[in-house]
């Protein structure tokens, strides 16, 4: 069974832009490099000692709040400054460790958060990335999946909404939930597939404006009892992931 890269997208502060890649190194037992470095979290944020993994029902996140799906990002790692943009108001650029960076970054953010939900308070870094999974992961997404979702849907909706690192081509629509226990290899690379990953009311919003605009759940829930698409993944072997690069699946 093999495959291709179709695309590589990081999320360098959780829920608030995505950013595309055309090749990263990966880590043993790491998450991309940069993805998900920084997130923000709420007023009603319990973050226990502030240095370690939390949930992701602590922070402001597409779920809650759509507009922040329609937010684009540009990392500088060099200067460790990451350039925001949505479509309803100007860039920012801000250095996400810096403390007076933090209230032009919340008074930026502010405006696309609904009013009755709990407020982005700060920003975090806890020194691993806030991935959705408990230990550092990576995320496949299956197009083929994806395409079956958008066939039943009835109109095109961006892939990115699934908010995945590793956008794959090539494969029989739902072949990655198979996967589980099995591992991909892309170059030197290795990764261990572990578990599928459920889905949540962020992937209604459109990334291009950020109103929910798509019963994506609804159609996962009807046309295939479950509300999974993709997988996550632990890098087992290092190597770099490159575009357009082969994917195998090994036992």
């Amino acid at each position: 069974m093999t495959g291709v890269v179709a695309g590589i997208w990081r999320h360098p502060i959780k829920s608030h832009g995505r950013e595309e890649l055309l090749r990263v190194p990966v880590t043993e037992g790491r998450c991309l490099p940069f993805d998900r470095k920084w997130a923000v979290a709420h007023e009603a944020a319990k973050l226990e000692d502030g240095k370690s993994w939390v949930p992701c029902t602590n922070f402001s996140r597409g779920a809650k709040a759509p507009k922040l799906m329609a937010i684009s990002a540009v990392t500088d790692e060099v200067t460790n400054t990451v350039t925001l943009t949505h479509p309803s108001q100007p860039g920012i650029t801000i250095n996400p460790d810096r403390a007076e960076d933090h209230a032009r970054f919340l008074d930026w953010i502010k405006p696309l958060s609904p009013t009755d939900r709990a407020l982005p308070e700060r920003l975090v870094s806890v020194g691993r990335g806030m991935t959705d999974t408990d230990f550092e992961s990576i995320s496949f997404i299956n197009l083929a999946s994806h395409r079956a979702v958008e066939e039943k849907l009835g109109r095109e909706i961006s892939p990115q909404r699934w908010r995945g690192n590793v956008l794959l081509d090539g494969f029989a629509p739902w072949e990655e939930r198979g996967w589980i226990g099995k591992r991909l290899r892309i170059g030197e690379a290795e990764f261990e597939v572990r578990e599928h990953i459920t889905r949540c009311m962020a992937t209604t919003a459109s990334t291009r404006t950020g109103e929910r605009d798509a019963d994506t759940l609804g159609v996962l829930n009807q046309n295939w009892g479950h509300q999974d698409c993709g997988v996550y993944a632990v890098v087992t072997k290092p190597g770099v992931i490159v575009r357009e690069e082969p994917v195998e699946v090994i036992g």
